[in-house]
């Protein structure tokens, strides 16, 4: 098997540029694809990502990750392009993700059109990928520490978004306070029931299904991966919920990467083995 390696691409977005990371170890006879999807406040770079995507292309996969237009980071990790993630919604997350899934299947990322196609997707980013359930392109779906539901933020905060028309959040990270603009409250209370309901979206997944969650998780409870996992199963999916316990939201990986852990090993190994079991 050749070493895989790395080329970046650019492609247009809902809010500017996809900055785009393909690594595979063949760029002219198709396999399966993996596209991955980070969280907020997350970005390609961040942490665990690299390492997953290097480890999907020893495998065999062509592992595509991106920053999501609205995540504010650049190709450096930098959170340089702020006004972006300030006026980010769920919508234009999933028309990124479609466009993402439309240059894979038609080759327009300089590797053929894959066999089949797989989306991972962490925290905020697995959320989307569930919302995108009913696409015939995703032939495989992992999430880790997915979100249930697009609200995640309390009533108090909501008011208080709605009289300033604008939500600060402190990336404890890098210091940076970043805004969020109204676009994004008024997506919550107009479509958390509806067509960005995360649960319901759950009961339309037909491509098999693993949830990876760990037990710890201080910024998603492990409930509403179960609450998905039930939801799910219950329409007859092949869906597997798999609870790593100890383990919390980003199964103990930081930025910048400090080496793998015990944690992140087992995700990884679920999601290898899952991919591996599910692409042809």
């Amino acid at each position: 098997m050749s070493t895989p390696s790395l080329t970046k691409h650019l492609l247009s977005g809902s809010l500017g540029d996809l900055l785009v990371d393909v690594r595979t170890g063949d760029r002219s006879s198709p396999r399966p694809a993996v596209l991955v999807i980070h969280g907020f406040k997350g970005f390609k770079d961040w942490g665990m990502f690299p390492p997953l995507a290097d480890r999907l292309a020893n495998a065999g996969f062509t592992a595509v990750s991106f920053n999501l237009s609205g995540s504010g980071a650049d190709d450096a990790g930098e959170f340089s392009l702020l006004d972006r993630f300030a006026h980010a919604t769920y919508r234009d997350d999933l028309e990124d993700i479609d466009r993402m899934l439309r240059a894979i299947a038609e080759g327009d990322l300089e590797f053929p059109a894959p066999t089949s196609i797989g989306v991972v997707g962490h925290s905020r980013g697995g959320g989307a990928a569930v919302l995108m359930a009913g696409d015939p392109r995703i032939d495989a779906l992992v999430t880790w520490a997915g979100v249930g539901t697009i609200r995640r933020w309390s009533d108090d905060d909501m008011k208080l978004w709605q009289e300033r028309g604008v939500l600060e959040i402190l990336n404890a990270r890098t210091g940076q306070v970043m805004e969020l603009h109204d676009e994004a409250r008024r997506e919550i209370e107009a479509e958390a029931e509806g067509a960005l309901d995360i649960e319901r979206a759950a009961a339309r997944v037909t491509a098999p299904w693993l949830i990876i969650h760990g037990d710890q998780d201080e910024a998603v409870p492990v409930d509403e991966a179960r609450r998905l996992a039930a939801v799910s199963t219950r329409r007859g999916t092949d869906t597997e919920l798999v609870v790593i316990e100890g383990a919390g939201h980003t199964f103990g990986a930081a930025h910048p990467f400090a080496g793998m852990t015990p944690h992140l090993q087992e995700a990884m190994d679920q999601t290898v083995g899952w991919f591996s079991r599910h692409l042809g």
